[in-house]
């Protein structure tokens, strides 16, 4: 039986032409969303939180010299765009979805309100957590794990470049050896790079697993959602 309740993050390169890296690639969009719609069908609950590196990241070469807070709330406006475009594929791909958004943009999404975004889990609807924290200074990883801890979610699920939690970088080692399963000690003591360490220790707080995994592999999304053990777990 796979977990209930799940918070996917998407970084901001799931929606990025492969080729490319930058931007938004309508065809990589509609396939990660047309994979979430499929498993969603099966009666999970799924919230998602994206990221904006796609389009602008405060800790880049974009933003060098330029206030460190103002970078943040640029990175925060990319992650609005790109939940706008994730809610267009998942509509198309037949799955209800709401735009949830720290900062408030009412034009374009909903407030995010907590017992608003459980309501719509609950009613069927996927509900993507845009605008990371509302803070500077918090990476959308952070976001992932408060937005998790706050509705309860069973699981968080990292979808990244890469097959899992390696002892060492393998886009730098190479023969560097994945781990099934991982504590959240040692991620923070061997500095290994699955999250940011406040996103580590806030799921350590709060009990909460997390699956890191490849989204490039056709499959992996809907098997992590369903509790399968791809990738790596953390926990």
């Amino acid at each position: 039986m796979g977990s209930n309740r799940v918070v996917l993050k998407l970084s901001g390169e799931a929606f990025a032409d492969p080729e490319v890296g930058y931007g938004i690639d309508t065809s990589t969009a509609t396939r990660v969303a047309e994979e979430i719609a499929s498993v969603h069908a099966e009666g999970h609950e799924i919230g998602i939180v994206v990221g904006g590196g796609n389009i602008f990241r405060g800790l880049s070469s974009a933003a060098a010299g330029m206030d460190r807070a103002n970078a943040d709330y640029m990175g925060m406006l990319a992650t609005v765009i790109n939940a706008l475009a994730l809610r267009d594929a998942l509509e198309r791909a037949g799955s209800q979805c709401r735009v949830q958004t720290a900062i408030n943009i009412q034009q374009v999404a909903e407030p995010y309100i907590r017992l608003r975004a459980i309501r719509h889990m609950e009613k069927g609807r996927i509900v993507i957590f845009a605008g990371g924290t509302g803070n500077p200074f918090f990476t959308t990883d952070t976001t992932a794990a408060l937005r998790a801890a706050e509705i309860g979610a069973d699981f968080v699920l990292k979808a990244t470049r890469v097959d899992g939690v390696y002892e060492a970088d393998p886009e730098l080692v190479e023969g560097a050896v994945m781990l099934d399963d991982v504590t959240y000690m040692d991620v923070i003591s061997k500095r290994l790079r699955v999250m940011d360490t406040t996103a580590i220790t806030m799921c350590m707080e709060n009990d909460l697993p997390i699956r890191v995994f490849n989204i490039a592999r056709p499959g992996n999304i809907a098997g992590a959602v369903r509790g399968e053990a791809v990738g790596t777990l953390v926990h």
